[in-house]
């Protein structure tokens, strides 16, 4: 058994330290009552400082067995390192077993993507007789055509854009700054909504170089866009879980079915590693699957 000061301890630490809510807090604490079932049901009573990772990675075969998911096992094991982590923060034990022990790994999902038909109904459904519809334009012309974040294209400023070399410097992750080529058809529909309706807005301070604002003048919020965005694809009929991500998707999905080199769409997309390009290339993979399947005579 697991000394019960120890868990109200733990309990304590991770409410008023690590600011945790009354579900997370369960959830840790029901990851450690799973270790001590364990523990039980081996007899093992050996105390706190005398667990090994022999132990943790005994306990890891036991919940698979149980048919506990990748997923849950890699949950209920951060639980655990967190556990152990306090009590060696506390001088409880002198060194921390969990820090050999490895998560399962986990199978990446394959993001949603648009396919060209999708996202122009997207914009076809986009009312352009209202100022909101021809922002609405711009900007789901520069978030597809740019492969932008949302955060990152809340933030664009209207100095970022370099018309003459169609360029636009967008600032990333870690205020990483990159510049991503900017289509014609987006630069258009920008043009049209800065001499057309942002000329018109009443701007507050602090927000004259923001390019898309709201009414009020002041810059547009993540929320604001994920729900124009799901607005508009239910008036387009479109059935996938559609958010402003789903077009930084399609956008790298896209290039690397058109043979696009996956270094430059890392670089587009300001992706810090590859490998976090490569998921893609999955896509890209069933992507050629299914054209041999639909037109190859022996498939």
């Amino acid at each position: 058994m697991i000394d019960k000061n120890y868990i109200k301890s733990f309990k304590v630490y991770l409410k008023l330290e690590r600011s945790l809510s009354a579900n997370s807090i369960n959830a840790y604490l029901s990851d450690i009552k799973k270790f001590e079932q364990f523990l039980e049901l081996w007899n093992q009573q050996i105390k706190i400082q005398e667990i090994t990772v022999v132990d943790l990675k005994a306990f890891i075969t036991w919940i698979n067995d149980l048919g506990m998911l990748p997923v849950t096992q890699a949950r209920v094991i951060s639980g655990l390192k967190s556990f152990f982590g306090f009590l060696q923060l506390e001088k409880i034990i002198s060194k921390d077993p969990t820090a050999a022990l490895e998560a399962p790994r986990l199978a990446r999902k394959l993001p949603d993507t648009l396919n060209i038909n999708e996202i122009e109904a997207l914009i076809a459904v986009i009312d352009a007789s209202k100022p909101e519809g021809i922002r609405g334009k711009a900007l789901i012309e520069v978030l597809y055509g740019c492969g932008l974040r949302v955060t990152e294209l809340i933030s664009l400023r209207i100095s970022d854009i370099s018309w003459q070399n169609e360029f636009i410097k967008v600032t990333g992750k870690g205020n990483k700054e990159r510049l991503v080529p900017i289509g014609s058809s987006a630069l258009h529909f920008v043009k049209i909504y800065l001499e057309q309706i942002r000329v018109h807005i009443p701007i507050k301070k602090g927000f004259e170089d923001y390019l898309f604002l709201n009414r009020s003048g002041a810059g547009l919020s993540r929320i604001t866009v994920f729900k124009m965005i799901k607005e508009l694809a239910l008036k387009a009929g479109i059935k996938k879980g559609v958010s402003p991500h789903t077009f930084r998707h399609s956008f790298a999905t896209h290039l690397i079915e058109g043979g696009a080199d996956l270094r430059a769409v890392q670089e587009m997309l300001g992706h810090s590693s590859i490998t976090t390009t490569e998921i893609y290339t999955h896509i890209d993979r069933d992507y050629l699957k299914s054209v041999i399947k639909d037109f190859h005579p022996r498939s």
